[in-house]
């Protein structure tokens, strides 16, 4: 790759100038950290995927536009797969829709439509990736935490605000909520029953009344002082007429006190050598939290003042003295104390410092304590400096004094993170540090609009320009309108393709409002973000690991296309080598055939079709054919890694997206969306009832997910038709698990029931996907009798149709209900059908347009602007019936990797 090359070649001029001929060692050594870096970024590139959303959040009845980004190494379009998956996952982690995306040249777009049959209020959180990405990890997945409101099912607004507090040595929790209709007018004198949960269970019950603004206030003391960071405080308030309404408030916030971490520059703490010490103070909910603190010795001097200058982060500098201790001593934001301990001070130590503050250079220093220096003076250290994964600075030095300085012209590195790490000259790294190089070299995209401002309803035109070092660009990208007085945001927080290829996607953890850095760079948001670099982990795999070449396993190859595989076998289980295996696609009059290998496997390569498309496997055309049986392997099970955006989860989702849901109600109302209605008198049985069977009485009368007997329509399998359409349900060694517990680590399997009876999983395989009536999943057992029965977690209930009773089958009947096991028919996870972004067309006078009030929040999106050799694009559109601030987003790449983002906004009277 080019931007490798060009680094390789920086390094060994510096290695020429550096290494001497007599420091053959020194030399081989680095020349093999060189090497085993190279082949590391060259064998085991690391793909990202980016999605730009038309919104920061939706409401129940959206439809979630978006566009991935798919990038290797220096953010190049990537070559290496043609597959993006979507997942999103509900606010327990239950899988609620997954997207399989063709992408081309580096890009793809599809849409989410947020149906108020399958979703509910909630944070929910869409996870991208590909195959391949799983070899570096789930770390590496795009993840975004979306809350989606709910405007018309919700008709109890909440807010909730909590506090704690001790009542005889146990902790005491209180929260305040506040319930009002959608016009923000309160419920008076209704009573609230509330409960605390715990993995679903009820640990703590009790009940209350709300007064004349509609407020309430709950209290629950944790005699037992349980851990609730999974805990739920679920609320239910009579509104009138029998009715009640539930919400569910997570407990994670008010989990634990508060916390903070020290960071010493360069990992340690060392007698007698001045260091700055980064720290990060966070609420229970992973979000920052300011303070105030002091360093005192043992002797009680104030050695050290510090406060926080950014989201609970910030620093200080410490020399510590041989025979001291230090306490420090913290006073949060919210009135909290706390007096935790430094990390310990360590002997016999060296330590890398960087110095960020130079818009020119990159500043080295090496700091060494007395006891080190003198053991080895004049001996050889290495510096190496990787961006990426490929190194682009490589030097050695003699340490001869304590503290060594140098500097590094940032012309070598990139923009974006730099991991510098001191050696050995046996190659053994000693001490490290990251910063941010900022370079401002985004392309520079520009809109500009036909008109200075517009009328409602009128059609608009941006004219959008790309360059790249004041050269035109060719590019590919996105762009969003949204009216902002509908959607609100906050700038700072916004998730971008420049915060997240070049930040959040190589840093560990959890980061607070990444735009923040990035939209108005000044000298304290430069400053702000060296802190960052020193209180945050880098994802990028260890120098430790590639000196041992302890490379990753590659157990995850990249997908140019759909592979179909399977296996053929002759009926006494044998495998069939060389058999012929036939497919055939009458969607797409796709026919081919293959031979199989000696262990009777097939595969049908690269293939592409849409989702719900049927696919014929056989494999008649053989000797003894009727003798043979076909399988077909089914979808690999994707493990989705830790949420460590869950700090971005919106507690009060009614009143923070109160403007946005307001309009979404008014848009709900205009909309010919048939109303639900409620039928009273006559009770619909839905499908067979439990207390038809005294091992499924206690189940809830409603799954929490029904699957309809026609989604097993053309399916071979019930077993493998089950493994993708059961949401919430993983599938893995031989047993069905609950998604949100398995990925927590309680591998409790499910336990399947057919006509009320347990049935191990196996037993699913004998059953006829035509006799499916539907199929309930139970997530939970809410009276436990099942699980507890069952040694279970979960239920799986497959209920089969009746038999028509006194008609009689005729024989081919009989032989479509009983398939041939030498052919499949069968609907395999193709590519998601992608919609068009619906855009009225305003022609004509006023007088003559429709009356219906054009309530759009987003008024356009377009995921595939391409700017030709001029640099130009232009786009066209007709404003809604809103006034006020339009904002335009557009961003996207180039085919070098040069990325690019830029806000536009005019006004609509």
């Amino acid at each position: 790759m080019k931007f490798f090359k060009i680094c390789l070649a920086q390094i060994l001029l510096v290695a020429v100038f550096y290494l001497p001929a007599h420091a053959q060692n020194d030399t081989t050594v680095l020349n093999q950290i060189i090497a085993k870096s190279a082949k590391l970024y060259t064998n085991y590139p690391i793909e990202k995927v980016y999605l730009h959303f038309d919104k920061p959040y939706y409401a129940i009845g959206d439809t979630i536009w978006f566009k991935a980004y798919l990038t290797v190494e220096n953010h190049i379009p990537s070559p290496i797969s043609r597959i993006i998956y979507v997942d999103v996952l509900g606010p327990r982690d239950s899988l609620m829709t997954s997207l399989k995306l063709q992408v081309k040249n580096g890009v793809a777009w599809n849409n989410i439509p947020i149906s108020q049959y399958g979703y509910k209020k909630g944070n929910y959180r869409v996870v991208a990736y590909t195959n391949w990405m799983n070899n570096a990890g789930t770390d590496y997945f795009f993840s975004k935490n979306i809350a989606i409101g709910d405007a018309i099912n919700n008709d109890v607004a909440t807010q909730i605000s909590f506090k704690t507090s001790t009542y005889y040595s146990s902790p005491k929790i209180s929260a305040g909520v506040y319930f009002k209709d959608n016009d923000g007018n309160p419920y008076v004198g209704k009573k609230v029953t509330y409960s605390i949960l715990k993995d679903d269970d009820p640990i703590y019950k009790s009940k209350g009344e709300t007064d004349k603004n509609g407020y309430v206030e709950l209290s629950f003391v944790n005699q037992k002082k349980i851990s609730l960071d999974s805990a739920f405080l679920n609320t239910v308030i009579e509104t009138g007429d029998h009715k009640t309404v539930s919400n569910f408030f997570p407990l994670k916030s008010i989990a634990r006190p508060n916390d903070i971490q020290f960071f010493p520059e360069g990992g340690t703490l060392l007698n007698g050598v001045r260091t700055k010490v980064a720290f990060k103070a966070l609420k229970p909910n992973g979000l920052g939290i300011d303070l105030k603190g002091i360093v005192v010795d043992n002797n009680n001097n104030v050695v050290s003042e510090f406060s926080s200058t950014h989201l609970g982060m910030g620093l200080f500098v410490l020399t510590p003295e041989d025979g001291k201790t230090y306490t420090v001593k913290i006073t949060f934001a919210d009135g909290t104390t706390a007096t935790p301990e430094l990390p310990k001070i360590q002997i016999n130590g060296i330590n890398l410092a960087l110095d960020n503050s130079s818009p020119d250079v990159l500043g080295v220093k090496l700091q060494a304590d007395q006891m080190f220096f003198n053991e080895n003076k004049d001996k050889t250290f290495l510096i190496v400096a990787k961006v990426g994964g490929a190194i682009c600075f490589a030097a050695k030095t003699k340490l001869s004094s304590q503290v060594y300085g140098a500097s590094i012209a940032k012309t070598k590195f990139p923009t974006g993170i730099v991991q510098v790490t001191l050696f050995t000259d046996d190659g053994d790294p000693l001490s490290e540090r990251i910063a941010f190089i900022q370079h401002n070299d985004y392309l520079n995209l520009n809109i500009n609009s036909d008109h200075p401002s517009y009328t409602t309803r009128q059609k608009v035109k941006l004219n959008i320009t790309a360059k790249n070092s004041d050269q035109p660009d060719e590019g590919n990208f996105s762009i969003a309108v949204l009216d902002d007085g509908k959607v609100p945001y906050d700038e700072n927080a916004e998730t971008t393709i420049i915060t997240n290829l070049l930040l959040t996607s190589d840093i560990k953890g959890y980061i607070e409002k990444p735009n923040y850095y990035f939209t108005h760079p000044d000298e304290k948001t430069i400053a702000d973000l060296d802190v960052l670099m020193q209180t945050q982990g880098y994802r990028r795999f260890s120098y430790d690991g590639i000196l041992t070449d302890k490379y990753p396993p590659i157990r995850f190859l990249p997908e140019q296309g759909i592979n179909l595989t399977g296996t053929l076998r002759a009926s006494s289980g044998i495998a069939i080598n060389r058999g012929n295996v036939t497919i055939a696609i009458p969607d797409k009059n796709y026919y081919a055939s293959t031979l199989t290998n000696e262990d009777g496997r097939f595969i049908f390569p690269n293939l592409v079709f849409s989702d719900s498309t049927k696919v014929k496997i056989s494999a008649r055309n053989n000797v003894r054919g009727n003798d043979l049986v076909l399988s077909v392997d089914g979808d690999p099970n994707q493990r989705i890694g830790i949420d460590y955006n869950s700090p971005n989860e919106i507690l009060n989702i009614d009143s923070v997206l109160n403007s946005y849901l307001k309009n979404s109600r008014a848009q709900y109302k205009n909309s010919n969306v048939l109303k639900e209605v409620v039928i009273k008198d006559t009770k619909i049985v839905k499908g067979p009832n439990h207390k038809d069977y005294s091992s499924l009485s206690s189940l809830s009368e409603e799954p929490d997910h029904l699957i309809p007997g026609k989604q097993f329509t053309g399916c071979n399998s019930v077993l493998e038709c089950l493994k993708s359409l059961a949401m919430g349900v993983i599938f893995d060694t031989d047993n069905f698990y609950v998604f949100r517990d398995y990925n927590s680590g309680k591998k409790i399997p499910m336990q399947v029931f057919v006509k009320g009876m347990p049935v191990d999983v196996n037993y699913l395989v004998s059953l006829s996907p035509a006799n499916i009536e539907s199929v309930e999943v139970f997530l939970k057992d809410e009276l436990g009798l099942v699980n507890s029965a069952n040694n279970s977690n979960g239920a799986l209930v497959v209920n089969l149709k009746k038999a028509p009773e006194g008609t009689k089958i005729s024989l081919r009947e009989l032989q479509d209900m009983i398939p041939p096991k030498n052919e499949l028919t069968f609907t395999p996870k193709g590519y998601t059908p992608n919609k068009v972004f619906y855009l009225p067309r305003y022609i004509g006078p006023r007088t003559s347009q429709p009356t219906k009030t054009d309530t759009r929040s987003t008024i356009y999106w377009n995921p595939n602007v391409v700017t030709d050799k001029t640099g130009a694009a232009s786009v066209e559109f007709f404003n809604a019936d809103g006034q006020g601030t339009y904002r335009a987003i557009i961003e996207g790449i180039d085919k070098d990797g040069n990325i690019g983002r830029t806000v536009y906004k005019f006004t609509v009277k």
